[in-house]
């Protein structure tokens, strides 16, 4: 049973920064699975904002966050991160972890966490 718990959400002044986690558990933390972060801001639609392949660390980011937001991994702690810097209002959101099998990371994934909320005010 795949499981992904995040953590690390809060409020935070414009400018500011915090740094998401994400913990997977139930399979294999290799590099035939991808991570991604997402988002979805009241009455939006969810959005991509960066995906990572474990073990592997291939990267993708969003247009919309590039050079404000990272997303890294620590393969000893088998943890996923969404390092994000230079927080604006429009950043509010309930973030969510993602995980999916592959090799190549899109932004189409199987497994979701329960998310975290992000308010920049």
């Amino acid at each position: 049973h795949v499981q992904l718990v995040e953590s690390g959400g809060g409020s935070v002044q414009a400018g500011g920064s915090l740094r998401l986690s994400c913990v997977p558990s139930g399979y294999t933390y290799d590099r035939s699975v991808c991570m991604g972060w997402f988002r979805q801001a009241p009455g939006k639609e969810r959005e991509g904002v960066a995906t990572i392949l474990a073990g592997g660390g291939s990267t993708a980011v969003a247009d919309s966050v590039k050079g404000r937001f990272s997303i890294s991994q620590d393969n000893a702690k088998n943890t996923v991160y969404l390092q994000m810097n230079s927080l604006k209002a429009e950043d509010t959101a309930t973030y969510f972890c993602a995980a999916r099998p592959g090799h190549v990371c899109s932004w189409d994934y199987n497994y979701w966490g329960q998310g975290t909320q992000v308010t920049v005010s």
